[in-house]
């Protein structure tokens, strides 16, 4: 590791000891929508979040998460978008079961999906991510987000709320049992993001695939490996699981249908976006040309799609010259 490498880690070790400092067990600003769990299975429920972008309309509640109930305890798969909403999800596992929660896994540490891990861990949860998180958290950009978050998601996210690094780095696929369970996590990035999980709840075939799959609106693409993703959908439609549950909308008992809409739409940009590269036609250009009719009825569509197809464009452009 470099001196560099070494002065941004302590850095980074520093801010976090700091939000954690400030953050203030149990007192978290009310909430105006409702945390609502469901039973997928005999153990397994999941909680579904709105099907539009973050806003202050929906309390940064846009995001799904799912928890395991065994003998022993509780294991998490992401934990929504903000402390407060954590907090909520923790009340209504306590509604359900006085079984601790043991975990959190962890999607990918987009803000929607992870911040409300602050009140899983003042509980004493464990954290759970993988290895690669620890290259996106020596950056500058969590510390960019966070304070984003707290323009945008005030009060929900504010001054005690503070980027959680995970306790443990998983390398590879980890398999382990609790309380009668079999979970198996597993690494399927780059895709969406570099550190992509899922997770398997064995007995009760349910897979928690993050945002491999957003149902029923417009994914958010960011600087995703586009190339890596529909791979990686198509390594999860072979899966064929029994219940599949995405990062946004519905849970799906029929993986093959429900994934089509991500699928079709990655497939569409990178087309798109790859002829207009190929053609040498700037982006503006490239982008009105583009026929959307077939998208933009979609929830997300205005507000994502634009920086879909520039995000895209790019990517097009250097896997152009990269002869991919």
């Amino acid at each position: 590791m470099t001196s560099r490498s070494r002065i941004v880690l302590f850095v980074l070790a520093a801010g976090l000891a700091a939000g954690l400092a400030l953050a203030k067990p149990g007192e978290y600003e009310p909430l105006t929508v409702k945390v609502e769990p469901r039973k997928l299975a005999a153990h397994t429920w999941f909680v579904q979040g709105s099907s539009g972008l973050v806003s202050t309309s929906n309390n940064g509640f846009n995001s799904n998460a799912g928890f395991v109930v065994t003998d022993d305890g509780v294991v998490v798969f992401d934990a929504l978008g903000t402390p407060a909403l954590g907090n909520e999800l923790l009340a209504q596992i306590r509604k359900i079961t006085d079984k601790p929660v043991r975990r959190v896994i962890v999607s990918h540490y987009h803000s929607d999906h992870f911040y409300g891990v602050q009140a899983f861990k003042e509980a004493g949860a464990e954290i759970w991510a993988n290895r690669l998180v620890r290259d996106y958290l020596t950056t500058d950009a969590p510390a960019r987000r966070l304070e984003e978050r707290r323009q945008s998601l005030a009060p929900w996210v504010n001054e005690t709320s503070g980027v959680i690094a995970p306790d443990r780095y998983l390398d590879g696929e980890v398999d382990f049992k609790l309380g009668g369970m079999t979970f198996r996590i597993f690494p399927v990035g780059p895709a969406h993001t570099p550190e992509d999980l899922m997770m398997l709840v064995e007995e009760d075939g349910v897979l928690f695939a993050g945002d491999l799959m957003f149902a029923g609106r417009v994914p958010f693409v960011g600087d995703a490996d586009s190339k890596g993703w529909l791979a990686a959908i198509e390594g999860l439609i072979r899966r064929d699981p029994k219940i599949l549950v995405g990062g946004h909308g519905p849970s799906s008992t029929d993986a093959a249908t429900d994934l089509k809409m991500t699928r079709d739409y990655l497939v569409y940009l990178r087309a798109q976006m790859g002829r207009a590269v190929d053609e040498m036609i700037v982006f503006e250009e490239a982008y009105k040309r583009v026929d959307w009719s077939r998208f933009e009825h979609l929830p997300a569509f205005k507000a994502a799609n634009r920086i879909n197809a520039y995000n895209t464009f790019i990517l097009m452009e250097k896997e152009a010259l990269a002869g991919k």
